[in-house]
């Protein structure tokens, strides 16, 4: 986070200082404000703090040169000692970039609407198994073609023998000999079986409620962080978004472009230590008030040792500022991946300790069957609760996890 602005004018110094153009265009300067208040009757902005010129009132250019704090070694030293939260903001300033206009409220879907996008975003695995049992026979084939069919699903093969294991036994017991009956009892399997990853987000618990997101590149992480501002908002929440992703190249960018959007404050910081970022943010959400703070930080692989070290510093500077921070560490994979799932979520969890996970990208080419695994705890994996799945690129289409709806879209129940 930066900590305050130095204008230099005329200056060798200030004129070697690489400049950005200014993100909107105005004739007169940008304000400049304390970042613990703001004026009740101007919207909220959306924060970008790159290097910049501006011009005077007397035409003469001036460099806006920013300075970060803290620093990576400072960031470093927070293991030993714990009270540089009180210097690190204490005369901090923020540029601030008038958001653009909000745009037209969305409505709320309604609940067949989204059940429509659920059932067309796991239409493959819906027709895969739901079209077994079209016409179809209650018998000992139709078992063992449901198993493959759940197999190929991504739901594993310990899951799949559980269910059709107690299918067969509720079949026996209630003397099933219709499919369809046979389709509703596997319905109320998978629903109690995927009972445990339903949770509703605590939203309101903690003020901020401070949020770290994680995720591998491509799984759809700054976009749900948008999608969630959005709905927050909606709830009547107060939401700050940082800016942690200093890795990827536009990151910072993709992320401020979602504050505008949704007409939220974003805390940025051209390059540098995504620990410092996520250290002012903290401080800032609390000064602020604010009621939801989500900071993003880089994508990366399991398997990069050295950056999953990166997140661990990341949660631990984040404790440092708030000794409860981060409330909720969430994971956003990609439903496309298939049992991938199953080993990113087993490596981030034993790095930083996942509370919930965000499922996306369920748009009609995912199998779906991975919770199905996640729920039976395979290979070794802890069932971690499922706050919400997306199931397509609209600010709607990320929605809370509900067992009995997932089920139904996966065996493709008829409505």
């Amino acid at each position: 986070m930066f900590s305050f602005f130095k204008r230099k004018k005329g200056s060798p110094q200030a004129e070697q200082q690489q400049s950005l153009p200014t993100p909107v265009e105005t004739s007169e300067p940008l304000p400049v404000a304390d970042y613990r208040s703001k004026p009740e009757s101007v919207p909220e902005p959306v924060l970008d703090l790159a290097p910049l010129e501006v011009e005077t009132e007397g035409g003469a250019e001036e460099d806006v040169v920013l300075k970060t704090t803290p620093t990576t070694q400072e960031l470093d030293g927070l293991e030993a000692h714990t009270d540089l939260s009180s210097n690190s903001d204490a005369n901090q300033l923020e540029q601030l970039v008038p958001a653009s206009p909000s745009e037209p409220e969305a409505t709320a879907p309604s609940k067949g609407s989204w059940l429509r996008r659920l059932r067309q975003g796991l239409s493959r695995t819906g027709q895969s198994i739901g079209g077994l049992f079209v016409g179809a026979k209650v018998d000992e084939a139709l078992f063992e073609e449901l198993e493959t069919a759940l197999i190929l699903a991504d739901a594993g093969m310990d899951a799949t023998t559980t269910l059709i294991t107690a299918l067969r036994a509720r079949a026996r017991k209630e003397r099933i000999t219709d499919a369809e009956q046979l389709r509703a009892a596997l319905v109320d399997l998978l629903s109690d079986h995927l009972k445990p990853l339903e949770k509703a987000f605590p939203l309101g618990s903690h003020k901020p409620l401070i949020l770290m997101i994680a995720g591998v590149n491509g799984a759809g992480k700054t976009t749900s962080i948008g999608k969630l501002a959005h709905a927050f908002q909606a709830q009547g929440s107060k939401v700050l978004l940082a800016a942690g992703d200093t890795f990827r190249a536009a990151a910072r960018e993709q992320l401020i472009e979602w504050g505008k959007r949704n007409n939220v404050n974003v805390i940025a910081q051209d390059g540098g230590d995504p620990a410092a970022v996520a250290f002012d943010a903290v401080h800032a959400g609390k000064a602020r008030g604010m009621d939801v703070l989500m900071v993003d930080t880089a994508g990366r692989l399991p398997t990069q040792l050295h950056l999953m070290e990166e997140l661990k510093k990341i949660k631990r500077v984040m404790s440092k500022a708030d000794g409860q921070a981060p409330h909720e560490v969430l994971l956003v994979v990609d439903g496309n991946t298939g049992q991938n799932v199953i080993s990113q979520i087993r490596a981030f969890d034993a790095a930083i300790g996942l509370t919930g996970l965000v499922v996306t990208k369920l748009d009609g080419t995912a199998k779906g069957g991975t919770l199905v695994a996640v729920a039976a705890g395979a290979q070794g994996v802890r069932p971690v609760p499922v706050y919400w799945i997306g199931v397509g690129e609209g600010m709607q289409d990320l929605q809370p996890f509900v067992a009995r709806e997932f089920a139904s879209a996966l065996v493709g129940e008829n409505q």
